[in-house]
């Protein structure tokens, strides 16, 4: 499976969870509002989009309504007040994404 993993800057949350997830699946990561934003290529390359918080969603929305209607994006809701590799984040990130996976098999 090809996961996207998307949040604000690509510092911090979504940059732990590709590394965290880089053995299990085929993993990118991306921001919204950084020098380098998340582009068309990767949502298309994507199975799955994973935000870190409902804004996101609505914003990939805004950016790329037809990939957005063809895509399967989910919220793990963990928000902006990590810093990369922080245990606690590492440790809600895996939780999510267990129950994510569970939820969709």
């Amino acid at each position: 499976m090809k996961v996207l993993f998307v949040c604000n800057q690509n510092r911090h949350r979504s940059k732990t969870a590709e590394d965290i997830f880089k053995n299990k699946f085929e993993v990118k990561s991306a921001g919204l509002y950084n020098e380098n934003p998340v582009t068309i290529s990767q949502m298309e390359w994507a199975d799955i989009i994973v935000v870190m918080e409902d804004s996101q969603r609505s914003e990939i929305a805004k950016r790329f309504p037809k990939q957005y209607m063809q895509k399967q994006i989910v919220s793990l809701d963990i928000p902006d007040i990590y810093s990369y590799g922080q245990p606690e984040l590492v440790s809600l990130l895996k939780s999510r994404m267990n129950n994510l996976i569970l939820a969709t098999h």
